[in-house]
């Protein structure tokens, strides 16, 4: 018998029909992988389970939950099932979470709403919870405040808010987008053990056909609001026959052709470069800790090369990354960019700044909404010491849209009117339009689909080879960096523990930590493609 069981479920706001004759079911025990792109459908089904809709929601179709019709129940029941029979997890933990209560707190709060408990037997009952999802009070105690833990450990906590009474049903909309590739592992892993411990049925919604690839039981893929293909995960990626499906397989796996090009002289060069920072001091007049972010890294990155430099949360990516584009002094070593030192003293070299650009991981968040395209490409220009004005200015922006795949015209529309994919070109343009010799690109394709993705390398190769670009990227995705980085290097701890050719490091590896990046990273089953 089904646990969760959607038949013909359509799904309308307003006149615009978002779901068309969904049919899903989930036993117990079982983990069922929705698999689409975003606008697929995958989280209105999500919510339409839940009855979480917008005002002005149409819903026509089966929804049971356990043998309970969810689109004839009153409000209020409702709510009484929602996190106690049924349990959500959502994509970023941080928006999740009440800042402002401990996170013993915000467990407890959902045991109380639906049990008529003390806060102090709620309280251990969210321990017992935080202990299920691997967070023991020993070293996190229900005192914390989520701004003390690490992404994977505010995943971990909205896990146990979900899974606090044993719900029969647990959703995760996206669980892992944002983590890196050990963190995703070990949620992956944590997830399927409560599965299994309790017997529930998972809703495991995502991009990403790896990521589900080794975790699910089956595996139903969505496009415009319909399930185009369906089956068990041991077969399905062997017996595909949508051309959609098909399409995400290829795109999960895709390596974009780049241009050979002539090894250059030495273009960015990194020495033995420091940065710490204090921390706060532990009593009154105790002496203040320092905190050693980068520990020492050396690197070099020559004219016309793509380097990829990975790690986990919290390795010194980002820290190395702002020093680098001059945001951030040093505090021994030196940088150099062409041979010339990116500080003059203790301040940037605008000449060298305006010679690298940077690409952020979300599109959306680096703009600011209310200035149109043409304005927002044009900001690296306060940079140029004479940036153009008039029709030159107009050229440049034209020549930046047009280069990444976009029309002229679209300098007079705002952010919002783009998708996330448009978004990132148009970061890219925002790089391109001072001409830099380096591109910085801090996990640019991360939150990105897998077929978005695939544009964006393809993107990227073309304009290196067209523009004699050099890049550097930082991610923590190793089949981006495997598939358009020449070589790459691999970060812990503050500090460079393996480098080499991106094959020879990422196939043969040889320091434990790489080693471990490796066997945590998604992969598709043997023999797909």
């Amino acid at each position: 018998m089904s646990l969760l069981e959607i038949q013909n479920l359509s799904l309308s706001i307003g006149t615009y029909e978002i779901l068309h004759r969904v049919s899903l079911s989930v036993a117990p025990g079982e983990i069922l992988g929705v698999i689409g792109e975003s606008g697929s459908g995958k989280s209105m089904t999500a919510f339409a389970t839940m009855q979480l809709l917008p005002e002005g929601a149409r819903c026509e179709g089966r929804i049971a939950l356990d043998g309970q019709e969810m689109l004839e129940l009153p409000e209020a029941q409702l709510c009484a099932l929602r996190g106690s029979a049924v349990g959500m997890v959502f994509q970023e933990p941080m928006t999740a979470l009440n800042p402002l209560q401990t996170i013993g707190d915000q467990v407890a709060e959902t045991i109380r709403i639906h049990q008529k408990t003390s806060r102090r037997q709620a309280l251990l009952l969210a321990q017992e919870a935080l202990e299920r999802v691997e967070l023991p009070a020993d070293r996190f105690p229900l005192s914390r405040y989520p701004h003390e833990l690490s992404g994977g450990q505010r995943q971990r906590v909205v896990i146990a808010m979900a899974i606090a009474l044993r719900p029969k049903l647990l959703i995760a909309d996206e669980p892992t987008t944002a983590l890196d590739v050990t963190t995703q592992a070990q949620i992956l892993a944590l997830l399927t053990r409560l599965v299994r411990e309790d017997g529930m049925g998972l809703l495991m919604i995502s991009h990403d056909l790896a990521v589900v690839a080794d975790m699910a039981d089956r595996i139903a893929i969505m496009q415009n609001g319909r399930v185009v293909e369906e089956g068990p995960a041991r077969t399905l990626f062997h017996t595909m026959q949508h051309p959609y499906s098909k399409a995400l397989l290829a795109a999960s796996a895709h390596a974009p052709v780049m241009t050979p090009q002539e090894e250059g002289a030495p273009l960015l060069e990194v020495r033995d470069v420091h940065r710490r920072y204090p921390m706060a001091r532990k009593t009154l007049f105790g002496p203040r800790q320092e905190f050693h972010a980068v520990k020492g890294v050396s690197l070099t990155l020559k004219a016309g090369e793509s380097l990829g430099l990975v790690g986990e949360s919290g390795c010194g990516k980002s820290t190395l990354t702002r020093a680098i584009l001059g945001l951030e002094q040093v505090q021994g070593g030196e940088i150099r960019l062409g041979g010339q030192p990116v500080f003059t003293g203790d301040k940037p070299n605008p000449a060298v700044r305006r010679r690298m650009q940077v690409v952020f991981q979300d599109p959306y968040g680096s703009f600011n909404p209310r200035h149109r395209v043409g304005r927002l490409v044009t900001e690296p220009f306060h940079l140029s010491e004479n940036p153009p004005t008039g029709a030159a200015r107009e050229a440049a922006i034209a020549e930046a849209l047009e280069a990444v795949g976009l029309k002229a015209s679209d300098k007079s529309k705002y952010i919002h009117e783009f998708s996330g994919g448009q978004r990132q070109r148009i970061a890219i343009a925002r790089a391109l339009i001072t001409k830099p010799e380096l591109i910085l690109l801090d996990e640019a394709v991360s939150a990105l689909d897998v077929q978005v993705r695939a544009q964006i390398l393809d993107l990227l190769a073309d304009l290196s080879g067209r523009f004699g670009l050099s890049y550097l990227f930082i991610s923590h995705d190793l089949s981006v960096v495997r598939s358009i980085t020449d070589r790459v290097l691999v970060m812990q701890a503050g500090e460079i523990v393996e480098e080499g050719p991106t094959e020879q490091v990422l196939e043969r590896p040889t320091h434990p930590y790489t080693k471990k990046l490796v066997a945590a990273a998604p992969r598709l089953p043997e023999g797909v493609l």
